[in-house]
């Protein structure tokens, strides 16, 4: 079996990774977006390489970076099985459905038809269970620990074994059943999002986010949460929920009727309510909370906006009325959607606090305002410059990726250790670091040096 990297090689976004199972043969693992600088590098998100060959689609999870190519591979002719864990297929429409008007049309006929070709093709498979696939080579789902549905690929024939981590899940992250490592990987493709870092604990971060809370009531200022509509926004949800309930107690009920804490996202709300369906997959921490409170992720000051109309009322509400706020929107890296109005509206006052909960990719306004020196920077939004005087602050231990210690603790839990581990989906100093990491520890890790990709790699190209 072969590999050649599409996408998610040299950055962090546009996961592509094509597995030849023989010479005529071959499956996909994943068609992402390219995001930030990497789309800067790959500027058409249009399918560049064959589809010849190509028996199926499966894919990790639904983050687009993973999945936001899949309606162009539709366009270009692709009529394969898509295969996915059960909440991934509950997942893809939706998400979908948002990529496709944001990013390639608003016409309700294309998109209607676009996501029908892609529904029809999607074939749930239980996480565990073993699926045939041509080639005589089979493949199955494990947990990743990432979202819900993420799923870690495995694929072998009676030569070979080959893992694809897809997004491994952090240990911090309250929702979601751990990663399972698979027990044998001849190659193992990981990803090293946070190779070179290890995150704050799930008290510490609470406790941070309880004192912004506070401190957002005390200055009357707004707290702006970017987040990925799924996954992230539901974690902070639920947490959300204890810690307002702590506040309550230690300050009082009257404090919480203070300030309002707004989710302005329809597609949030939408993954919200799958999220609320989907309780087997929960972890089992979860699961005991229903048995006190039957909605984890609804709280009293709890304000949810769909309706575009709505969302600018709130804002021109929050602007003049001086009334302490948190709001919750996406996109998770400020690269568009209702985040960038608030951010235009509220970023050059002192008051203001912008709480980082995921990873910002080099090149998007999320980075650019992570990066700034407080009082000596400004962002360019939709061709204006803003000043940023905002408070910023970055929570690690919310980031739904591993850090250094998960990746490790998921290698090593692998039972016949891997022949190599190829890192992908990272940003080149996280990787060098990662690397050097593995090779201490005995492995024989790889990666490919941004100077020498230009298009498509194969796995026999040289890498660092």
């Amino acid at each position: 079996m072969e590999i050649v990297h599409h996408g998610g090689y040299l950055g962090v976004t546009g996961s592509c990774h094509q597995l030849h199972l023989n010479n005529s043969r071959s499956i996909l693992i994943d068609c992402g977006s390219f995001q930030g600088a990497d789309a800067k590098r790959r500027s058409s998100p249009q399918i560049d390489f064959s589809l010849d060959g190509i028996d199926a689609l499966l894919l990790t999870h639904v983050h687009i970076d993973h999945i936001g190519r899949v309606p162009y591979l539709i366009e270009a002719g692709f009529h394969r099985p898509i295969y996915c864990t059960p909440p991934t297929a509950k997942f893809l429409p939706v998400m979908l459905e948002d990529a496709i008007r944001l990013g390639m049309t608003r016409n309700k006929k294309v998109v209607g038809s676009l996501l029908k070709s892609i529904t029809d093709l999607i074939q749930p498979v239980s996480y565990g269970k073993w699926q045939s696939l041509p080639g005589n080579a089979e493949f199955r789902f494990s947990t990743a620990g990432h979202i819900l549905g993420a799923a870690v690929i495995e694929v072998r024939n009676k030569d070979m074994w080959i893992c694809f981590s897809g997004d491994i899940g952090s240990r911090c992250t309250p929702i979601l059943k751990p990663p399972v490592s698979p027990e044998r990987a001849d190659i193992l493709v990981l990803e090293s999002t946070y190779g070179d870092r290890i995150h704050e604990g799930r008290e510490t971060r609470m406790e941070r986010l309880e004192a912004i809370l506070l401190e957002t009531l005390e200055n009357r200022g707004v707290t702006l949460i970017p987040a990925f509509s799924l996954g992230r926004t539901q974690e902070l949800l639920f947490e959300l929920n204890q810690i307002i309930e702590g506040i309550g107690k230690k300050h009082g009920s009257s404090t919480l009727d203070a300030y309002d804490i707004i989710v302005d996202s329809p597609l949030a709300i939408k993954l919200t309510d799958i999220y609320e369906q989907m309780e087997p997959y929960w972890s089992q921490e979860a699961r005991e909370v229903l048995t006190v409170d039957s909605q984890p992720f609804v709280f009293n000051n709890l304000i949810e906006i769909d309706r575009a109309g709505e969302s600018r009322g709130n804002l021109e509400y929050l602007k003049r009325s001086g009334k302490p706020a948190i709001v919750i929107a996406g996109s998770g890296m400020c690269a568009g959607g209702r985040i960038m109005e608030y951010l235009k509206a509220f970023l050059h006052r002192p008051n203001t606090d912008i709480v980082f909960v995921g990873y910002q990719a080099t090149g998007t306004t999320g980075r650019a305002i992570q990066d700034c020196e407080l009082g000596k920077c400004s962002v360019r939004i939709d061709h204006k410059e803003y000043p940023v005087r905002a408070k910023t602050h970055t929570l690690s231990g919310y980031s739904a990726h591993a850090d250094q210690l998960d990746l490790i603790q998921f290698v090593q839990g692998i039972a016949t250790p891997p022949k190599e581990i190829r890192l992908v989906h990272g940003e080149e100093h996280a990787k060098e670091a990662f690397q050097k990491k593995l090779q201490e520890l005995g492995y024989n890790a790889t990666y490919f040096k941004n100077e020498n990709a230009d298009g498509p790699i194969r796995e026999t190209q040289d890498r660092e």
